[in-house]
């Protein structure tokens, strides 16, 4: 296998050296023969991997079977859970499609690129279409998109972390060997694309070589957790069930022993859990394309609703990301004119960097032959270049050309320097310095003969939307901790500006490398400046050692690393290549006030799946314990599967749809499983033992014995007795009871009431009663209560809502969760 720093191998294929690049003939015979650089990597799943995860679940499989069994039968109205198992299904691969459609067009919309030569011009081309031997051009922020040698370098230096673990940029000089998978620091260069797609580096390493990690989801994890659970629990509960109504309704043929075993197992699975979680999260993603928020990994709509931590930069974050030159204040009697032109000469850089972009819009380049450019970096915190028979200059922070070691000024003069940058700094504004050599530098080294020449001053526009969005994350009790590379002063007076608690600054130079001294620090200070891009990623690692959950923002590829191992990476959608790549949202105008939007959409998500899910569960339980009982006092199981229908349909099924996109402004609290298992399951219980309770005080109600029940209560509808008749109503009362528990369930799972909450369940309900008094419904439901019957059952019903509501009260962590919903 190819390790990095060795040449690729060419495949027999001589690469070009033509500075021209291809011709447009050469790269449409390369696309015909597949030398394109298609990456495996997708936004999202294919046509036929929706249709598989929708369609092969385990649960569709259970109740396939039994659909089957039933279908055999010849009771098509109780194989109506099948009907239902499609049409899930169906809507799950819809909504999924159709999501998938709208980020696919997005993802293509902000796809990475590439720049290429061709025909003697730079074009910017996505990067999947780079095609073999192209000619490359990387700047600064950009991904090596594939494998090859450079033919040119400025400085060139790679992040090469993804490959090697390496965290320090390496430098690059012409003829060495470049791989895919990493992103430029610093500098520039060209090189020729040698292998592409899948038979570049990165692509044919181990698929965890770039260290991608998917975005953590409690959501996802818990309802995997649940389904194993509830997996064996009917594997279990099956054979009891059989045996059960074969030892209690045998004697009327496996026909019936095949329906009422069924309708308990029917009511285990949890049919359209995993769809409503799966249609959340997808149109929450979508919804936030609508506000300009690309979401690159579903989960992390949630994981921002979990976030406690949320550390910026200022620049880009807290400031518009543009900064406009100021003025320049010559130093120790330099000339003006002179100076001026030095940062015109500087600035006339294909490869500048924010701000030499900056002053280039103000200042004319002297046009000055360049003999050599050291390139910024933010390691280093300078930039310079030599100029022929003229001196050598150089722009970067005034702390770190000031401390240059020897110093040929004078320390009174250096003191009198580092209080007018304090000063300028104290304002708000950016100050960088401009020094002077005579002599060439033969590589990234400050010379001993830096003499500083004028403090160049830069401004910053604050976003106007900041201080509403810092306001709104400390009134969710989410800190924020500003880390920039910017000068502390600086830094702290931007974040006064916006209404943040700044305290006192932190210049980052000064912090030890111990993590417990960094997690100290950050639970103290608010402001960090002359962050270096490895303690940026060390703060991310301190606070996730502290127990916090961390969101990172940033736009530089200085910010990549950090970004990827925060919990939530958000890059903005100006930024870097190599920052967008690694993030799991992207702020596609860069605006990051939309993050409360994010925020409020992750709660919706997390607190309307725990409603769903309480309702899904709270049935499975209700099923268990119904079967149980059943096996236990040798009874039929109360209800046939299409009871069970009806009841899923109009208490969980089309509520729990509506209460799963609906709003919830409810704060994240951990323990999500927990809560649901500590109120579904006992819930669930209740209802169990009161529809059995039910069943038997109707039969007894009648005269008719338990161990009468199979024998009298299991003829065809068309051939029943008066009497038959009576004693076939205890599955109706049953089917009363459960209602009227399930309608209470949902009623506590649906507080705080809404008028459009309290209009859904008044239709359930209006449904139900429908389904007693409409004559073909209740025929079809098999459903025969008369009033006395329906009195009783909704009495016993009424026993088992004020357990609930007394299983509600007593949970304070579950009522906790729903104090503050929507």
């Amino acid at each position: 296998m190819t390790t990095p720093g060795t040449p690729p191998a060419t495949a027999g294929r001589t690469a070009l050296t033509r500075p021209q690049g291809l011709t447009s003939a050469e790269v449409a015979e390369r696309v015909s023969r597949g030398d394109v650089n298609r990456l495996t990597e997708r936004t999202s799943r294919s046509i036929g991997e929706i249709v598989r995860a929708n369609v092969l679940t385990r649960f569709n499989a259970i109740l396939g079977a039994l659909f089957a069994l039933v279908m055999v039968t010849g009771s098509f109205a109780d194989g109506l859970f099948g009907i239902v198992l499609v049409v899930n299904s169906a809507i799950g691969i819809v909504q999924e499609y159709l999501a998938k459609r709208k980020l696919d067009r997005l993802a293509l919309l902000n796809a990475p690129t590439t720049r290429v030569v061709r025909d003697g011009e730079v074009r910017v081309v996505p990067t999947t279409d780079v095609v073999q031997d192209d000619l490359i051009e990387l700047r600064t922020g950009d991904e090596v998109p594939a494998d090859g040698t450079l033919i040119a370098s400025a400085g060139l230096e790679l992040d090469e972390a993804n490959l090697t673990g390496e965290s320090d940029p390496v430098a690059h000089d012409e003829g060495d060997a470049i791989m895919s998978g990493t992103s430029v620091v610093a500098g520039s260069g060209r090189y020729h694309a040698s292998q592409v797609g899948a038979d570049a580096y990165v692509n044919r390493i181990a698929a965890d070589a770039r260290k991608f990690t998917r975005t953590r989801s409690e959501i996802q994890e818990s309802i995997n957790t649940l389904l194993t659970y509830i997996t064996w629990v009917i594997v279990g509960a099956l054979p009891i069930a059989i045996w059960s109504q074969w030892r209690t309704v045998g004697d009327q043929g496996w026909r019936e022993v095949v329906i009422r075993s069924a309708a308990g197992v029917v009511g285990l699975v949890p049919e359209g859990l995993v769809l409503l979680t799966s249609v959340a999260f997808l149109l929450s993603a979508v919804q936030l394309t609508r506000r300009n928020v690309l979401v690159q990994q579903l989960p992390a709509v949630e994981g921002l609703a979990r976030v406690d931590v949320v550390c910026l930069d200022k620049t880009g974050t807290l400031t518009v990301g543009e900064i406009a030159f100021e003025d320049a204040h010559p130093l120790g009697g330099q000339d003006v004119d002179e100076i001026r032109c030095a940062l015109g000469a500087l600035a006339d850089d294909p490869n500048a960097n924010g701000t030499l972009t900056a002053v280039a819009a103000a200042v004319e380049s002297p046009g000055w032959e360049r003999t050599q450019t050291i390139p910024f970096s933010s390691s280093r915190k300078w930039s310079a270049a030599c100029f022929a028979e003229r001196s050598t200059w150089v722009l970067g922070a005034p702390e770190v050309l000031l401390a240059a070691d020897p110093q040929p000024s004078p320390p009174e003069v250096l003191e009198s320097i580092r209080a007018q940058v304090a000063e300028l700094a104290a304002s708000g504004r950016r100050v960088v310095l401009l020094a002077r050599s005579d002599q060439h530098l033969p590589d990234a080294t400050l010379p001993p003969d830096l003499r500083p020449a004028a403090l160049v001053t830069l401004t910053e526009q604050v976003r106007p939307d900041a201080e509403e969005t810092l306001a709104y994350f400390a009134a969710q009790d989410v800190a924020i901790k500003v880390i920039s590379g910017d000068n502390p002063v600086t830094v702290a007076a931007v974040a006064r500006s916006v209404g943040l608690d700044v305290g006192e600054p932190v210049d980052a130079r000064t912090l030890p490398d111990d993590q417990d001294a960094l997690r100290a620090a950050l639970a103290t200070h608010t402001v960090f400046g002359r962050v270096t891009p490895e303690q940026k990623r060390a703060f991310v690692h301190a606070l996730q050692a502290d127990g916090h959950v961390v969101a990172m923002t940033g736009d530089g590829v200085n910010d990549a690393l950090a970004l990827k191992d925060a919990d939530i990476g958000v890059a903005m959608g100006n930024g870097a290549q190599a920052t967008k790549a690694v993030a799991e949202l992207v702020l596609l105008d860069g605006r990051f006030s939309h993050l409360p939007d994010v925020l409020a959409e992750g709660r919706r998500v997390i607190g309307n799946v725990e409603r769903v899910a309480n309702l899904f569960v709270a049935k499975n339980a209700m099923s268990l314990v119904a079967i149980l009982a059943a096996a236990l006092i040798a009874v039929p199981f109360p209800f046939l599967p299409r009871h069970l229908t009806l009841v899923s349909a109009v208490t969980i099924g089309i509520p729990a749809f509506f209460l799963a996109l609906g709003p919830n402004k409810r704060r994240y609290l951990s323990g999500f499983l927990g809560r649901i298992l500590r109120f579904a399951v006992p819930s669930g219980a209740v209802a169990g033992l009161a529809v059995i309770a039910s069943y038997l005080l109707a039969g007894s109600s009648y005269g008719v014995p338990p161990e009468q029940f199979a024998e009298r209560c299991t003829a065809p509808a068309d051939a029943r007795t008066v009497a038959d008749v009576a004693c076939w109503q205890p599955g109706s009362g049953a089917t009363i009871t459960l209602l009227t528990v399930f309608f209470w369930i949902l009623v506590v799972l649906a507080r705080p009431f809404r008028p459009w909450k309290a209009a859904l369940v008044a239709a359930m309900v209006g449904l139900a009663v429908t389904a007693f008094l409409w004559p073909p419904a209740a025929h079809f439901f098999n459903l025969d209560a008369p009033l006395p019957l329906m009195w009783q059952s909704l009495a016993v019903g009424a026993v088992g809502a004020g357990l609930v509501e007394t299983i509600y009260r007593l949970s304070p962590s579950v009522r906790d969760a729903h104090h503050l919903r929507d």
